[in-house]
C-alpha cells in the first residue's frame, strides 16, 4: 500500500489497496475479482502463502488481505457471473473493480423513455457528459460494505472518493455471492 492514504477500517484500506492496484493496471482493464480474508488467519493457517504474498508479522494488526481470483468472463453479464459465485468459510469478504460510464444525475432526464440494454449503453457512451470511472466495491459476510469511485479523468489517489453507499446495486450483488 505504497500510495494508499491512511484510512480507518481494515475494509476501507483494502479497498483503497485494491484501487491503487487497479489504478497501477492502467485503464481500459477488465472487471477483477478479489477474495478478502483476515490477515491474522491467513498468517497463522497459511503461513507459506502468507511469506508467498510478503504479509510480514505484524503483531496486533488486524487487517484483510485481498486475494485476486480467476479472471472475471466477459461472455456473461456480471450480475449473471456473481449469481454463480459461492466463497468458502474461510473468505471473510469480496471485492470487485470495474470500469463504467456514468452520468451525472442532471442527465438522467434526457434518457429517451424506453430504452434498455444495448441501444442505452450506445447512446450513454456517446453523451456528452459521460464521466469514464473505476468502482471498487467490497463488502464482508455480515454486510459491511466500502466503496471507491475513481474518475478517469481525475486519475490521482488524492481524487479516489470512498463511501460504504456509492454503489449499492454492486454491493448488495456481492452481499448475495455469501448467501446460501
Amino acid at each position: 500500500m505504497s500510495n494508499t492514504p491512511m484510512a480507518t477500517s481494515p475494509l476501507t484500506r483494502a479497498v483503497l489497496e485494491i484501487d491503487e492496484y487497479a489504478s497501477g493496471l492502467g485503464w481500459d482493464q477488465p472487471a477483477r475479482l478479489f477474495a478478502l480474508v483476515d490477515t491474522a488467519r491467513l498468517r497463522a493457517q497459511e503461513p507459506a502463502l502468507a511469506a508467498q504474498l510478503g504479509l510480514q508479522e505484524e503483531s496486533g494488526a488486524t487487517g484483510l488481505t485481498p486475494i485476486e481470483q480467476d479472471e472475471v468472463p466477459t461472455d456473461k453479464a456480471l450480475d449473471e457471473f456473481l449469481a454463480t459465485i459461492a466463497w468458502p468459510d474461510a473468505v471473510a469478504g469480496c471485492a470487485l473493480t470495474v470500469e463504467r460510464l456514468m452520468l451525472p444525475p442532471s442527465a438522467e432526464a434526457q434518457v429517451p423513455q424506453g430504452m434498455s440494454g444495448a441501444k442505452l449503453a450506445k447512446w450513454v457512451a456517446t453523451h456528452p457528459e459521460r464521466q469514464e470511472v473505476r468502482m471498487t466495491v467490497a463488502v464482508l459476510r455480515d454486510g459491511t460494505r466500502e466503496s471507491a469511485v475513481r474518475l478517469r479523468e481525475k486519475d490521482t489517489p488524492t481524487e479516489v472518493l470512498t463511501g460504504p453507499d456509492l454503489v449499492p446495486g454492486l454491493a448488495e450483488a456481492l452481499k448475495a455471492t455469501f448467501e446460501d
